[in-house]
């Protein structure tokens, strides 16, 4: 399916407005991650998002 020159413009917008980390862990480490995602009912992007969140409300704390 084509995409139109209206999504195209709007996905580099989108893309332009967001960050880009990468994060490389073992393969066992990713797999633990992805199982704690599912179990959580998260994306595995929205499940680390949320433990840097509480990590950073953590550290603002002490």
């Amino acid at each position: 399916m084509a995409v139109s020159a209206a999504h195209t413009r709007a996905s580099i917008k989108y893309n332009k407005s967001r960050d880009n980390i990468t994060i490389r862990p073992t393969k066992e480490d990713g797999a633990e991650i992805r199982q704690a995602a599912e179990a959580a009912g998260q994306s595995v992007q929205g499940y680390i998002l949320q433990a840097c969140a509480e990590r950073m409300q953590r550290d603002k704390t002490k």
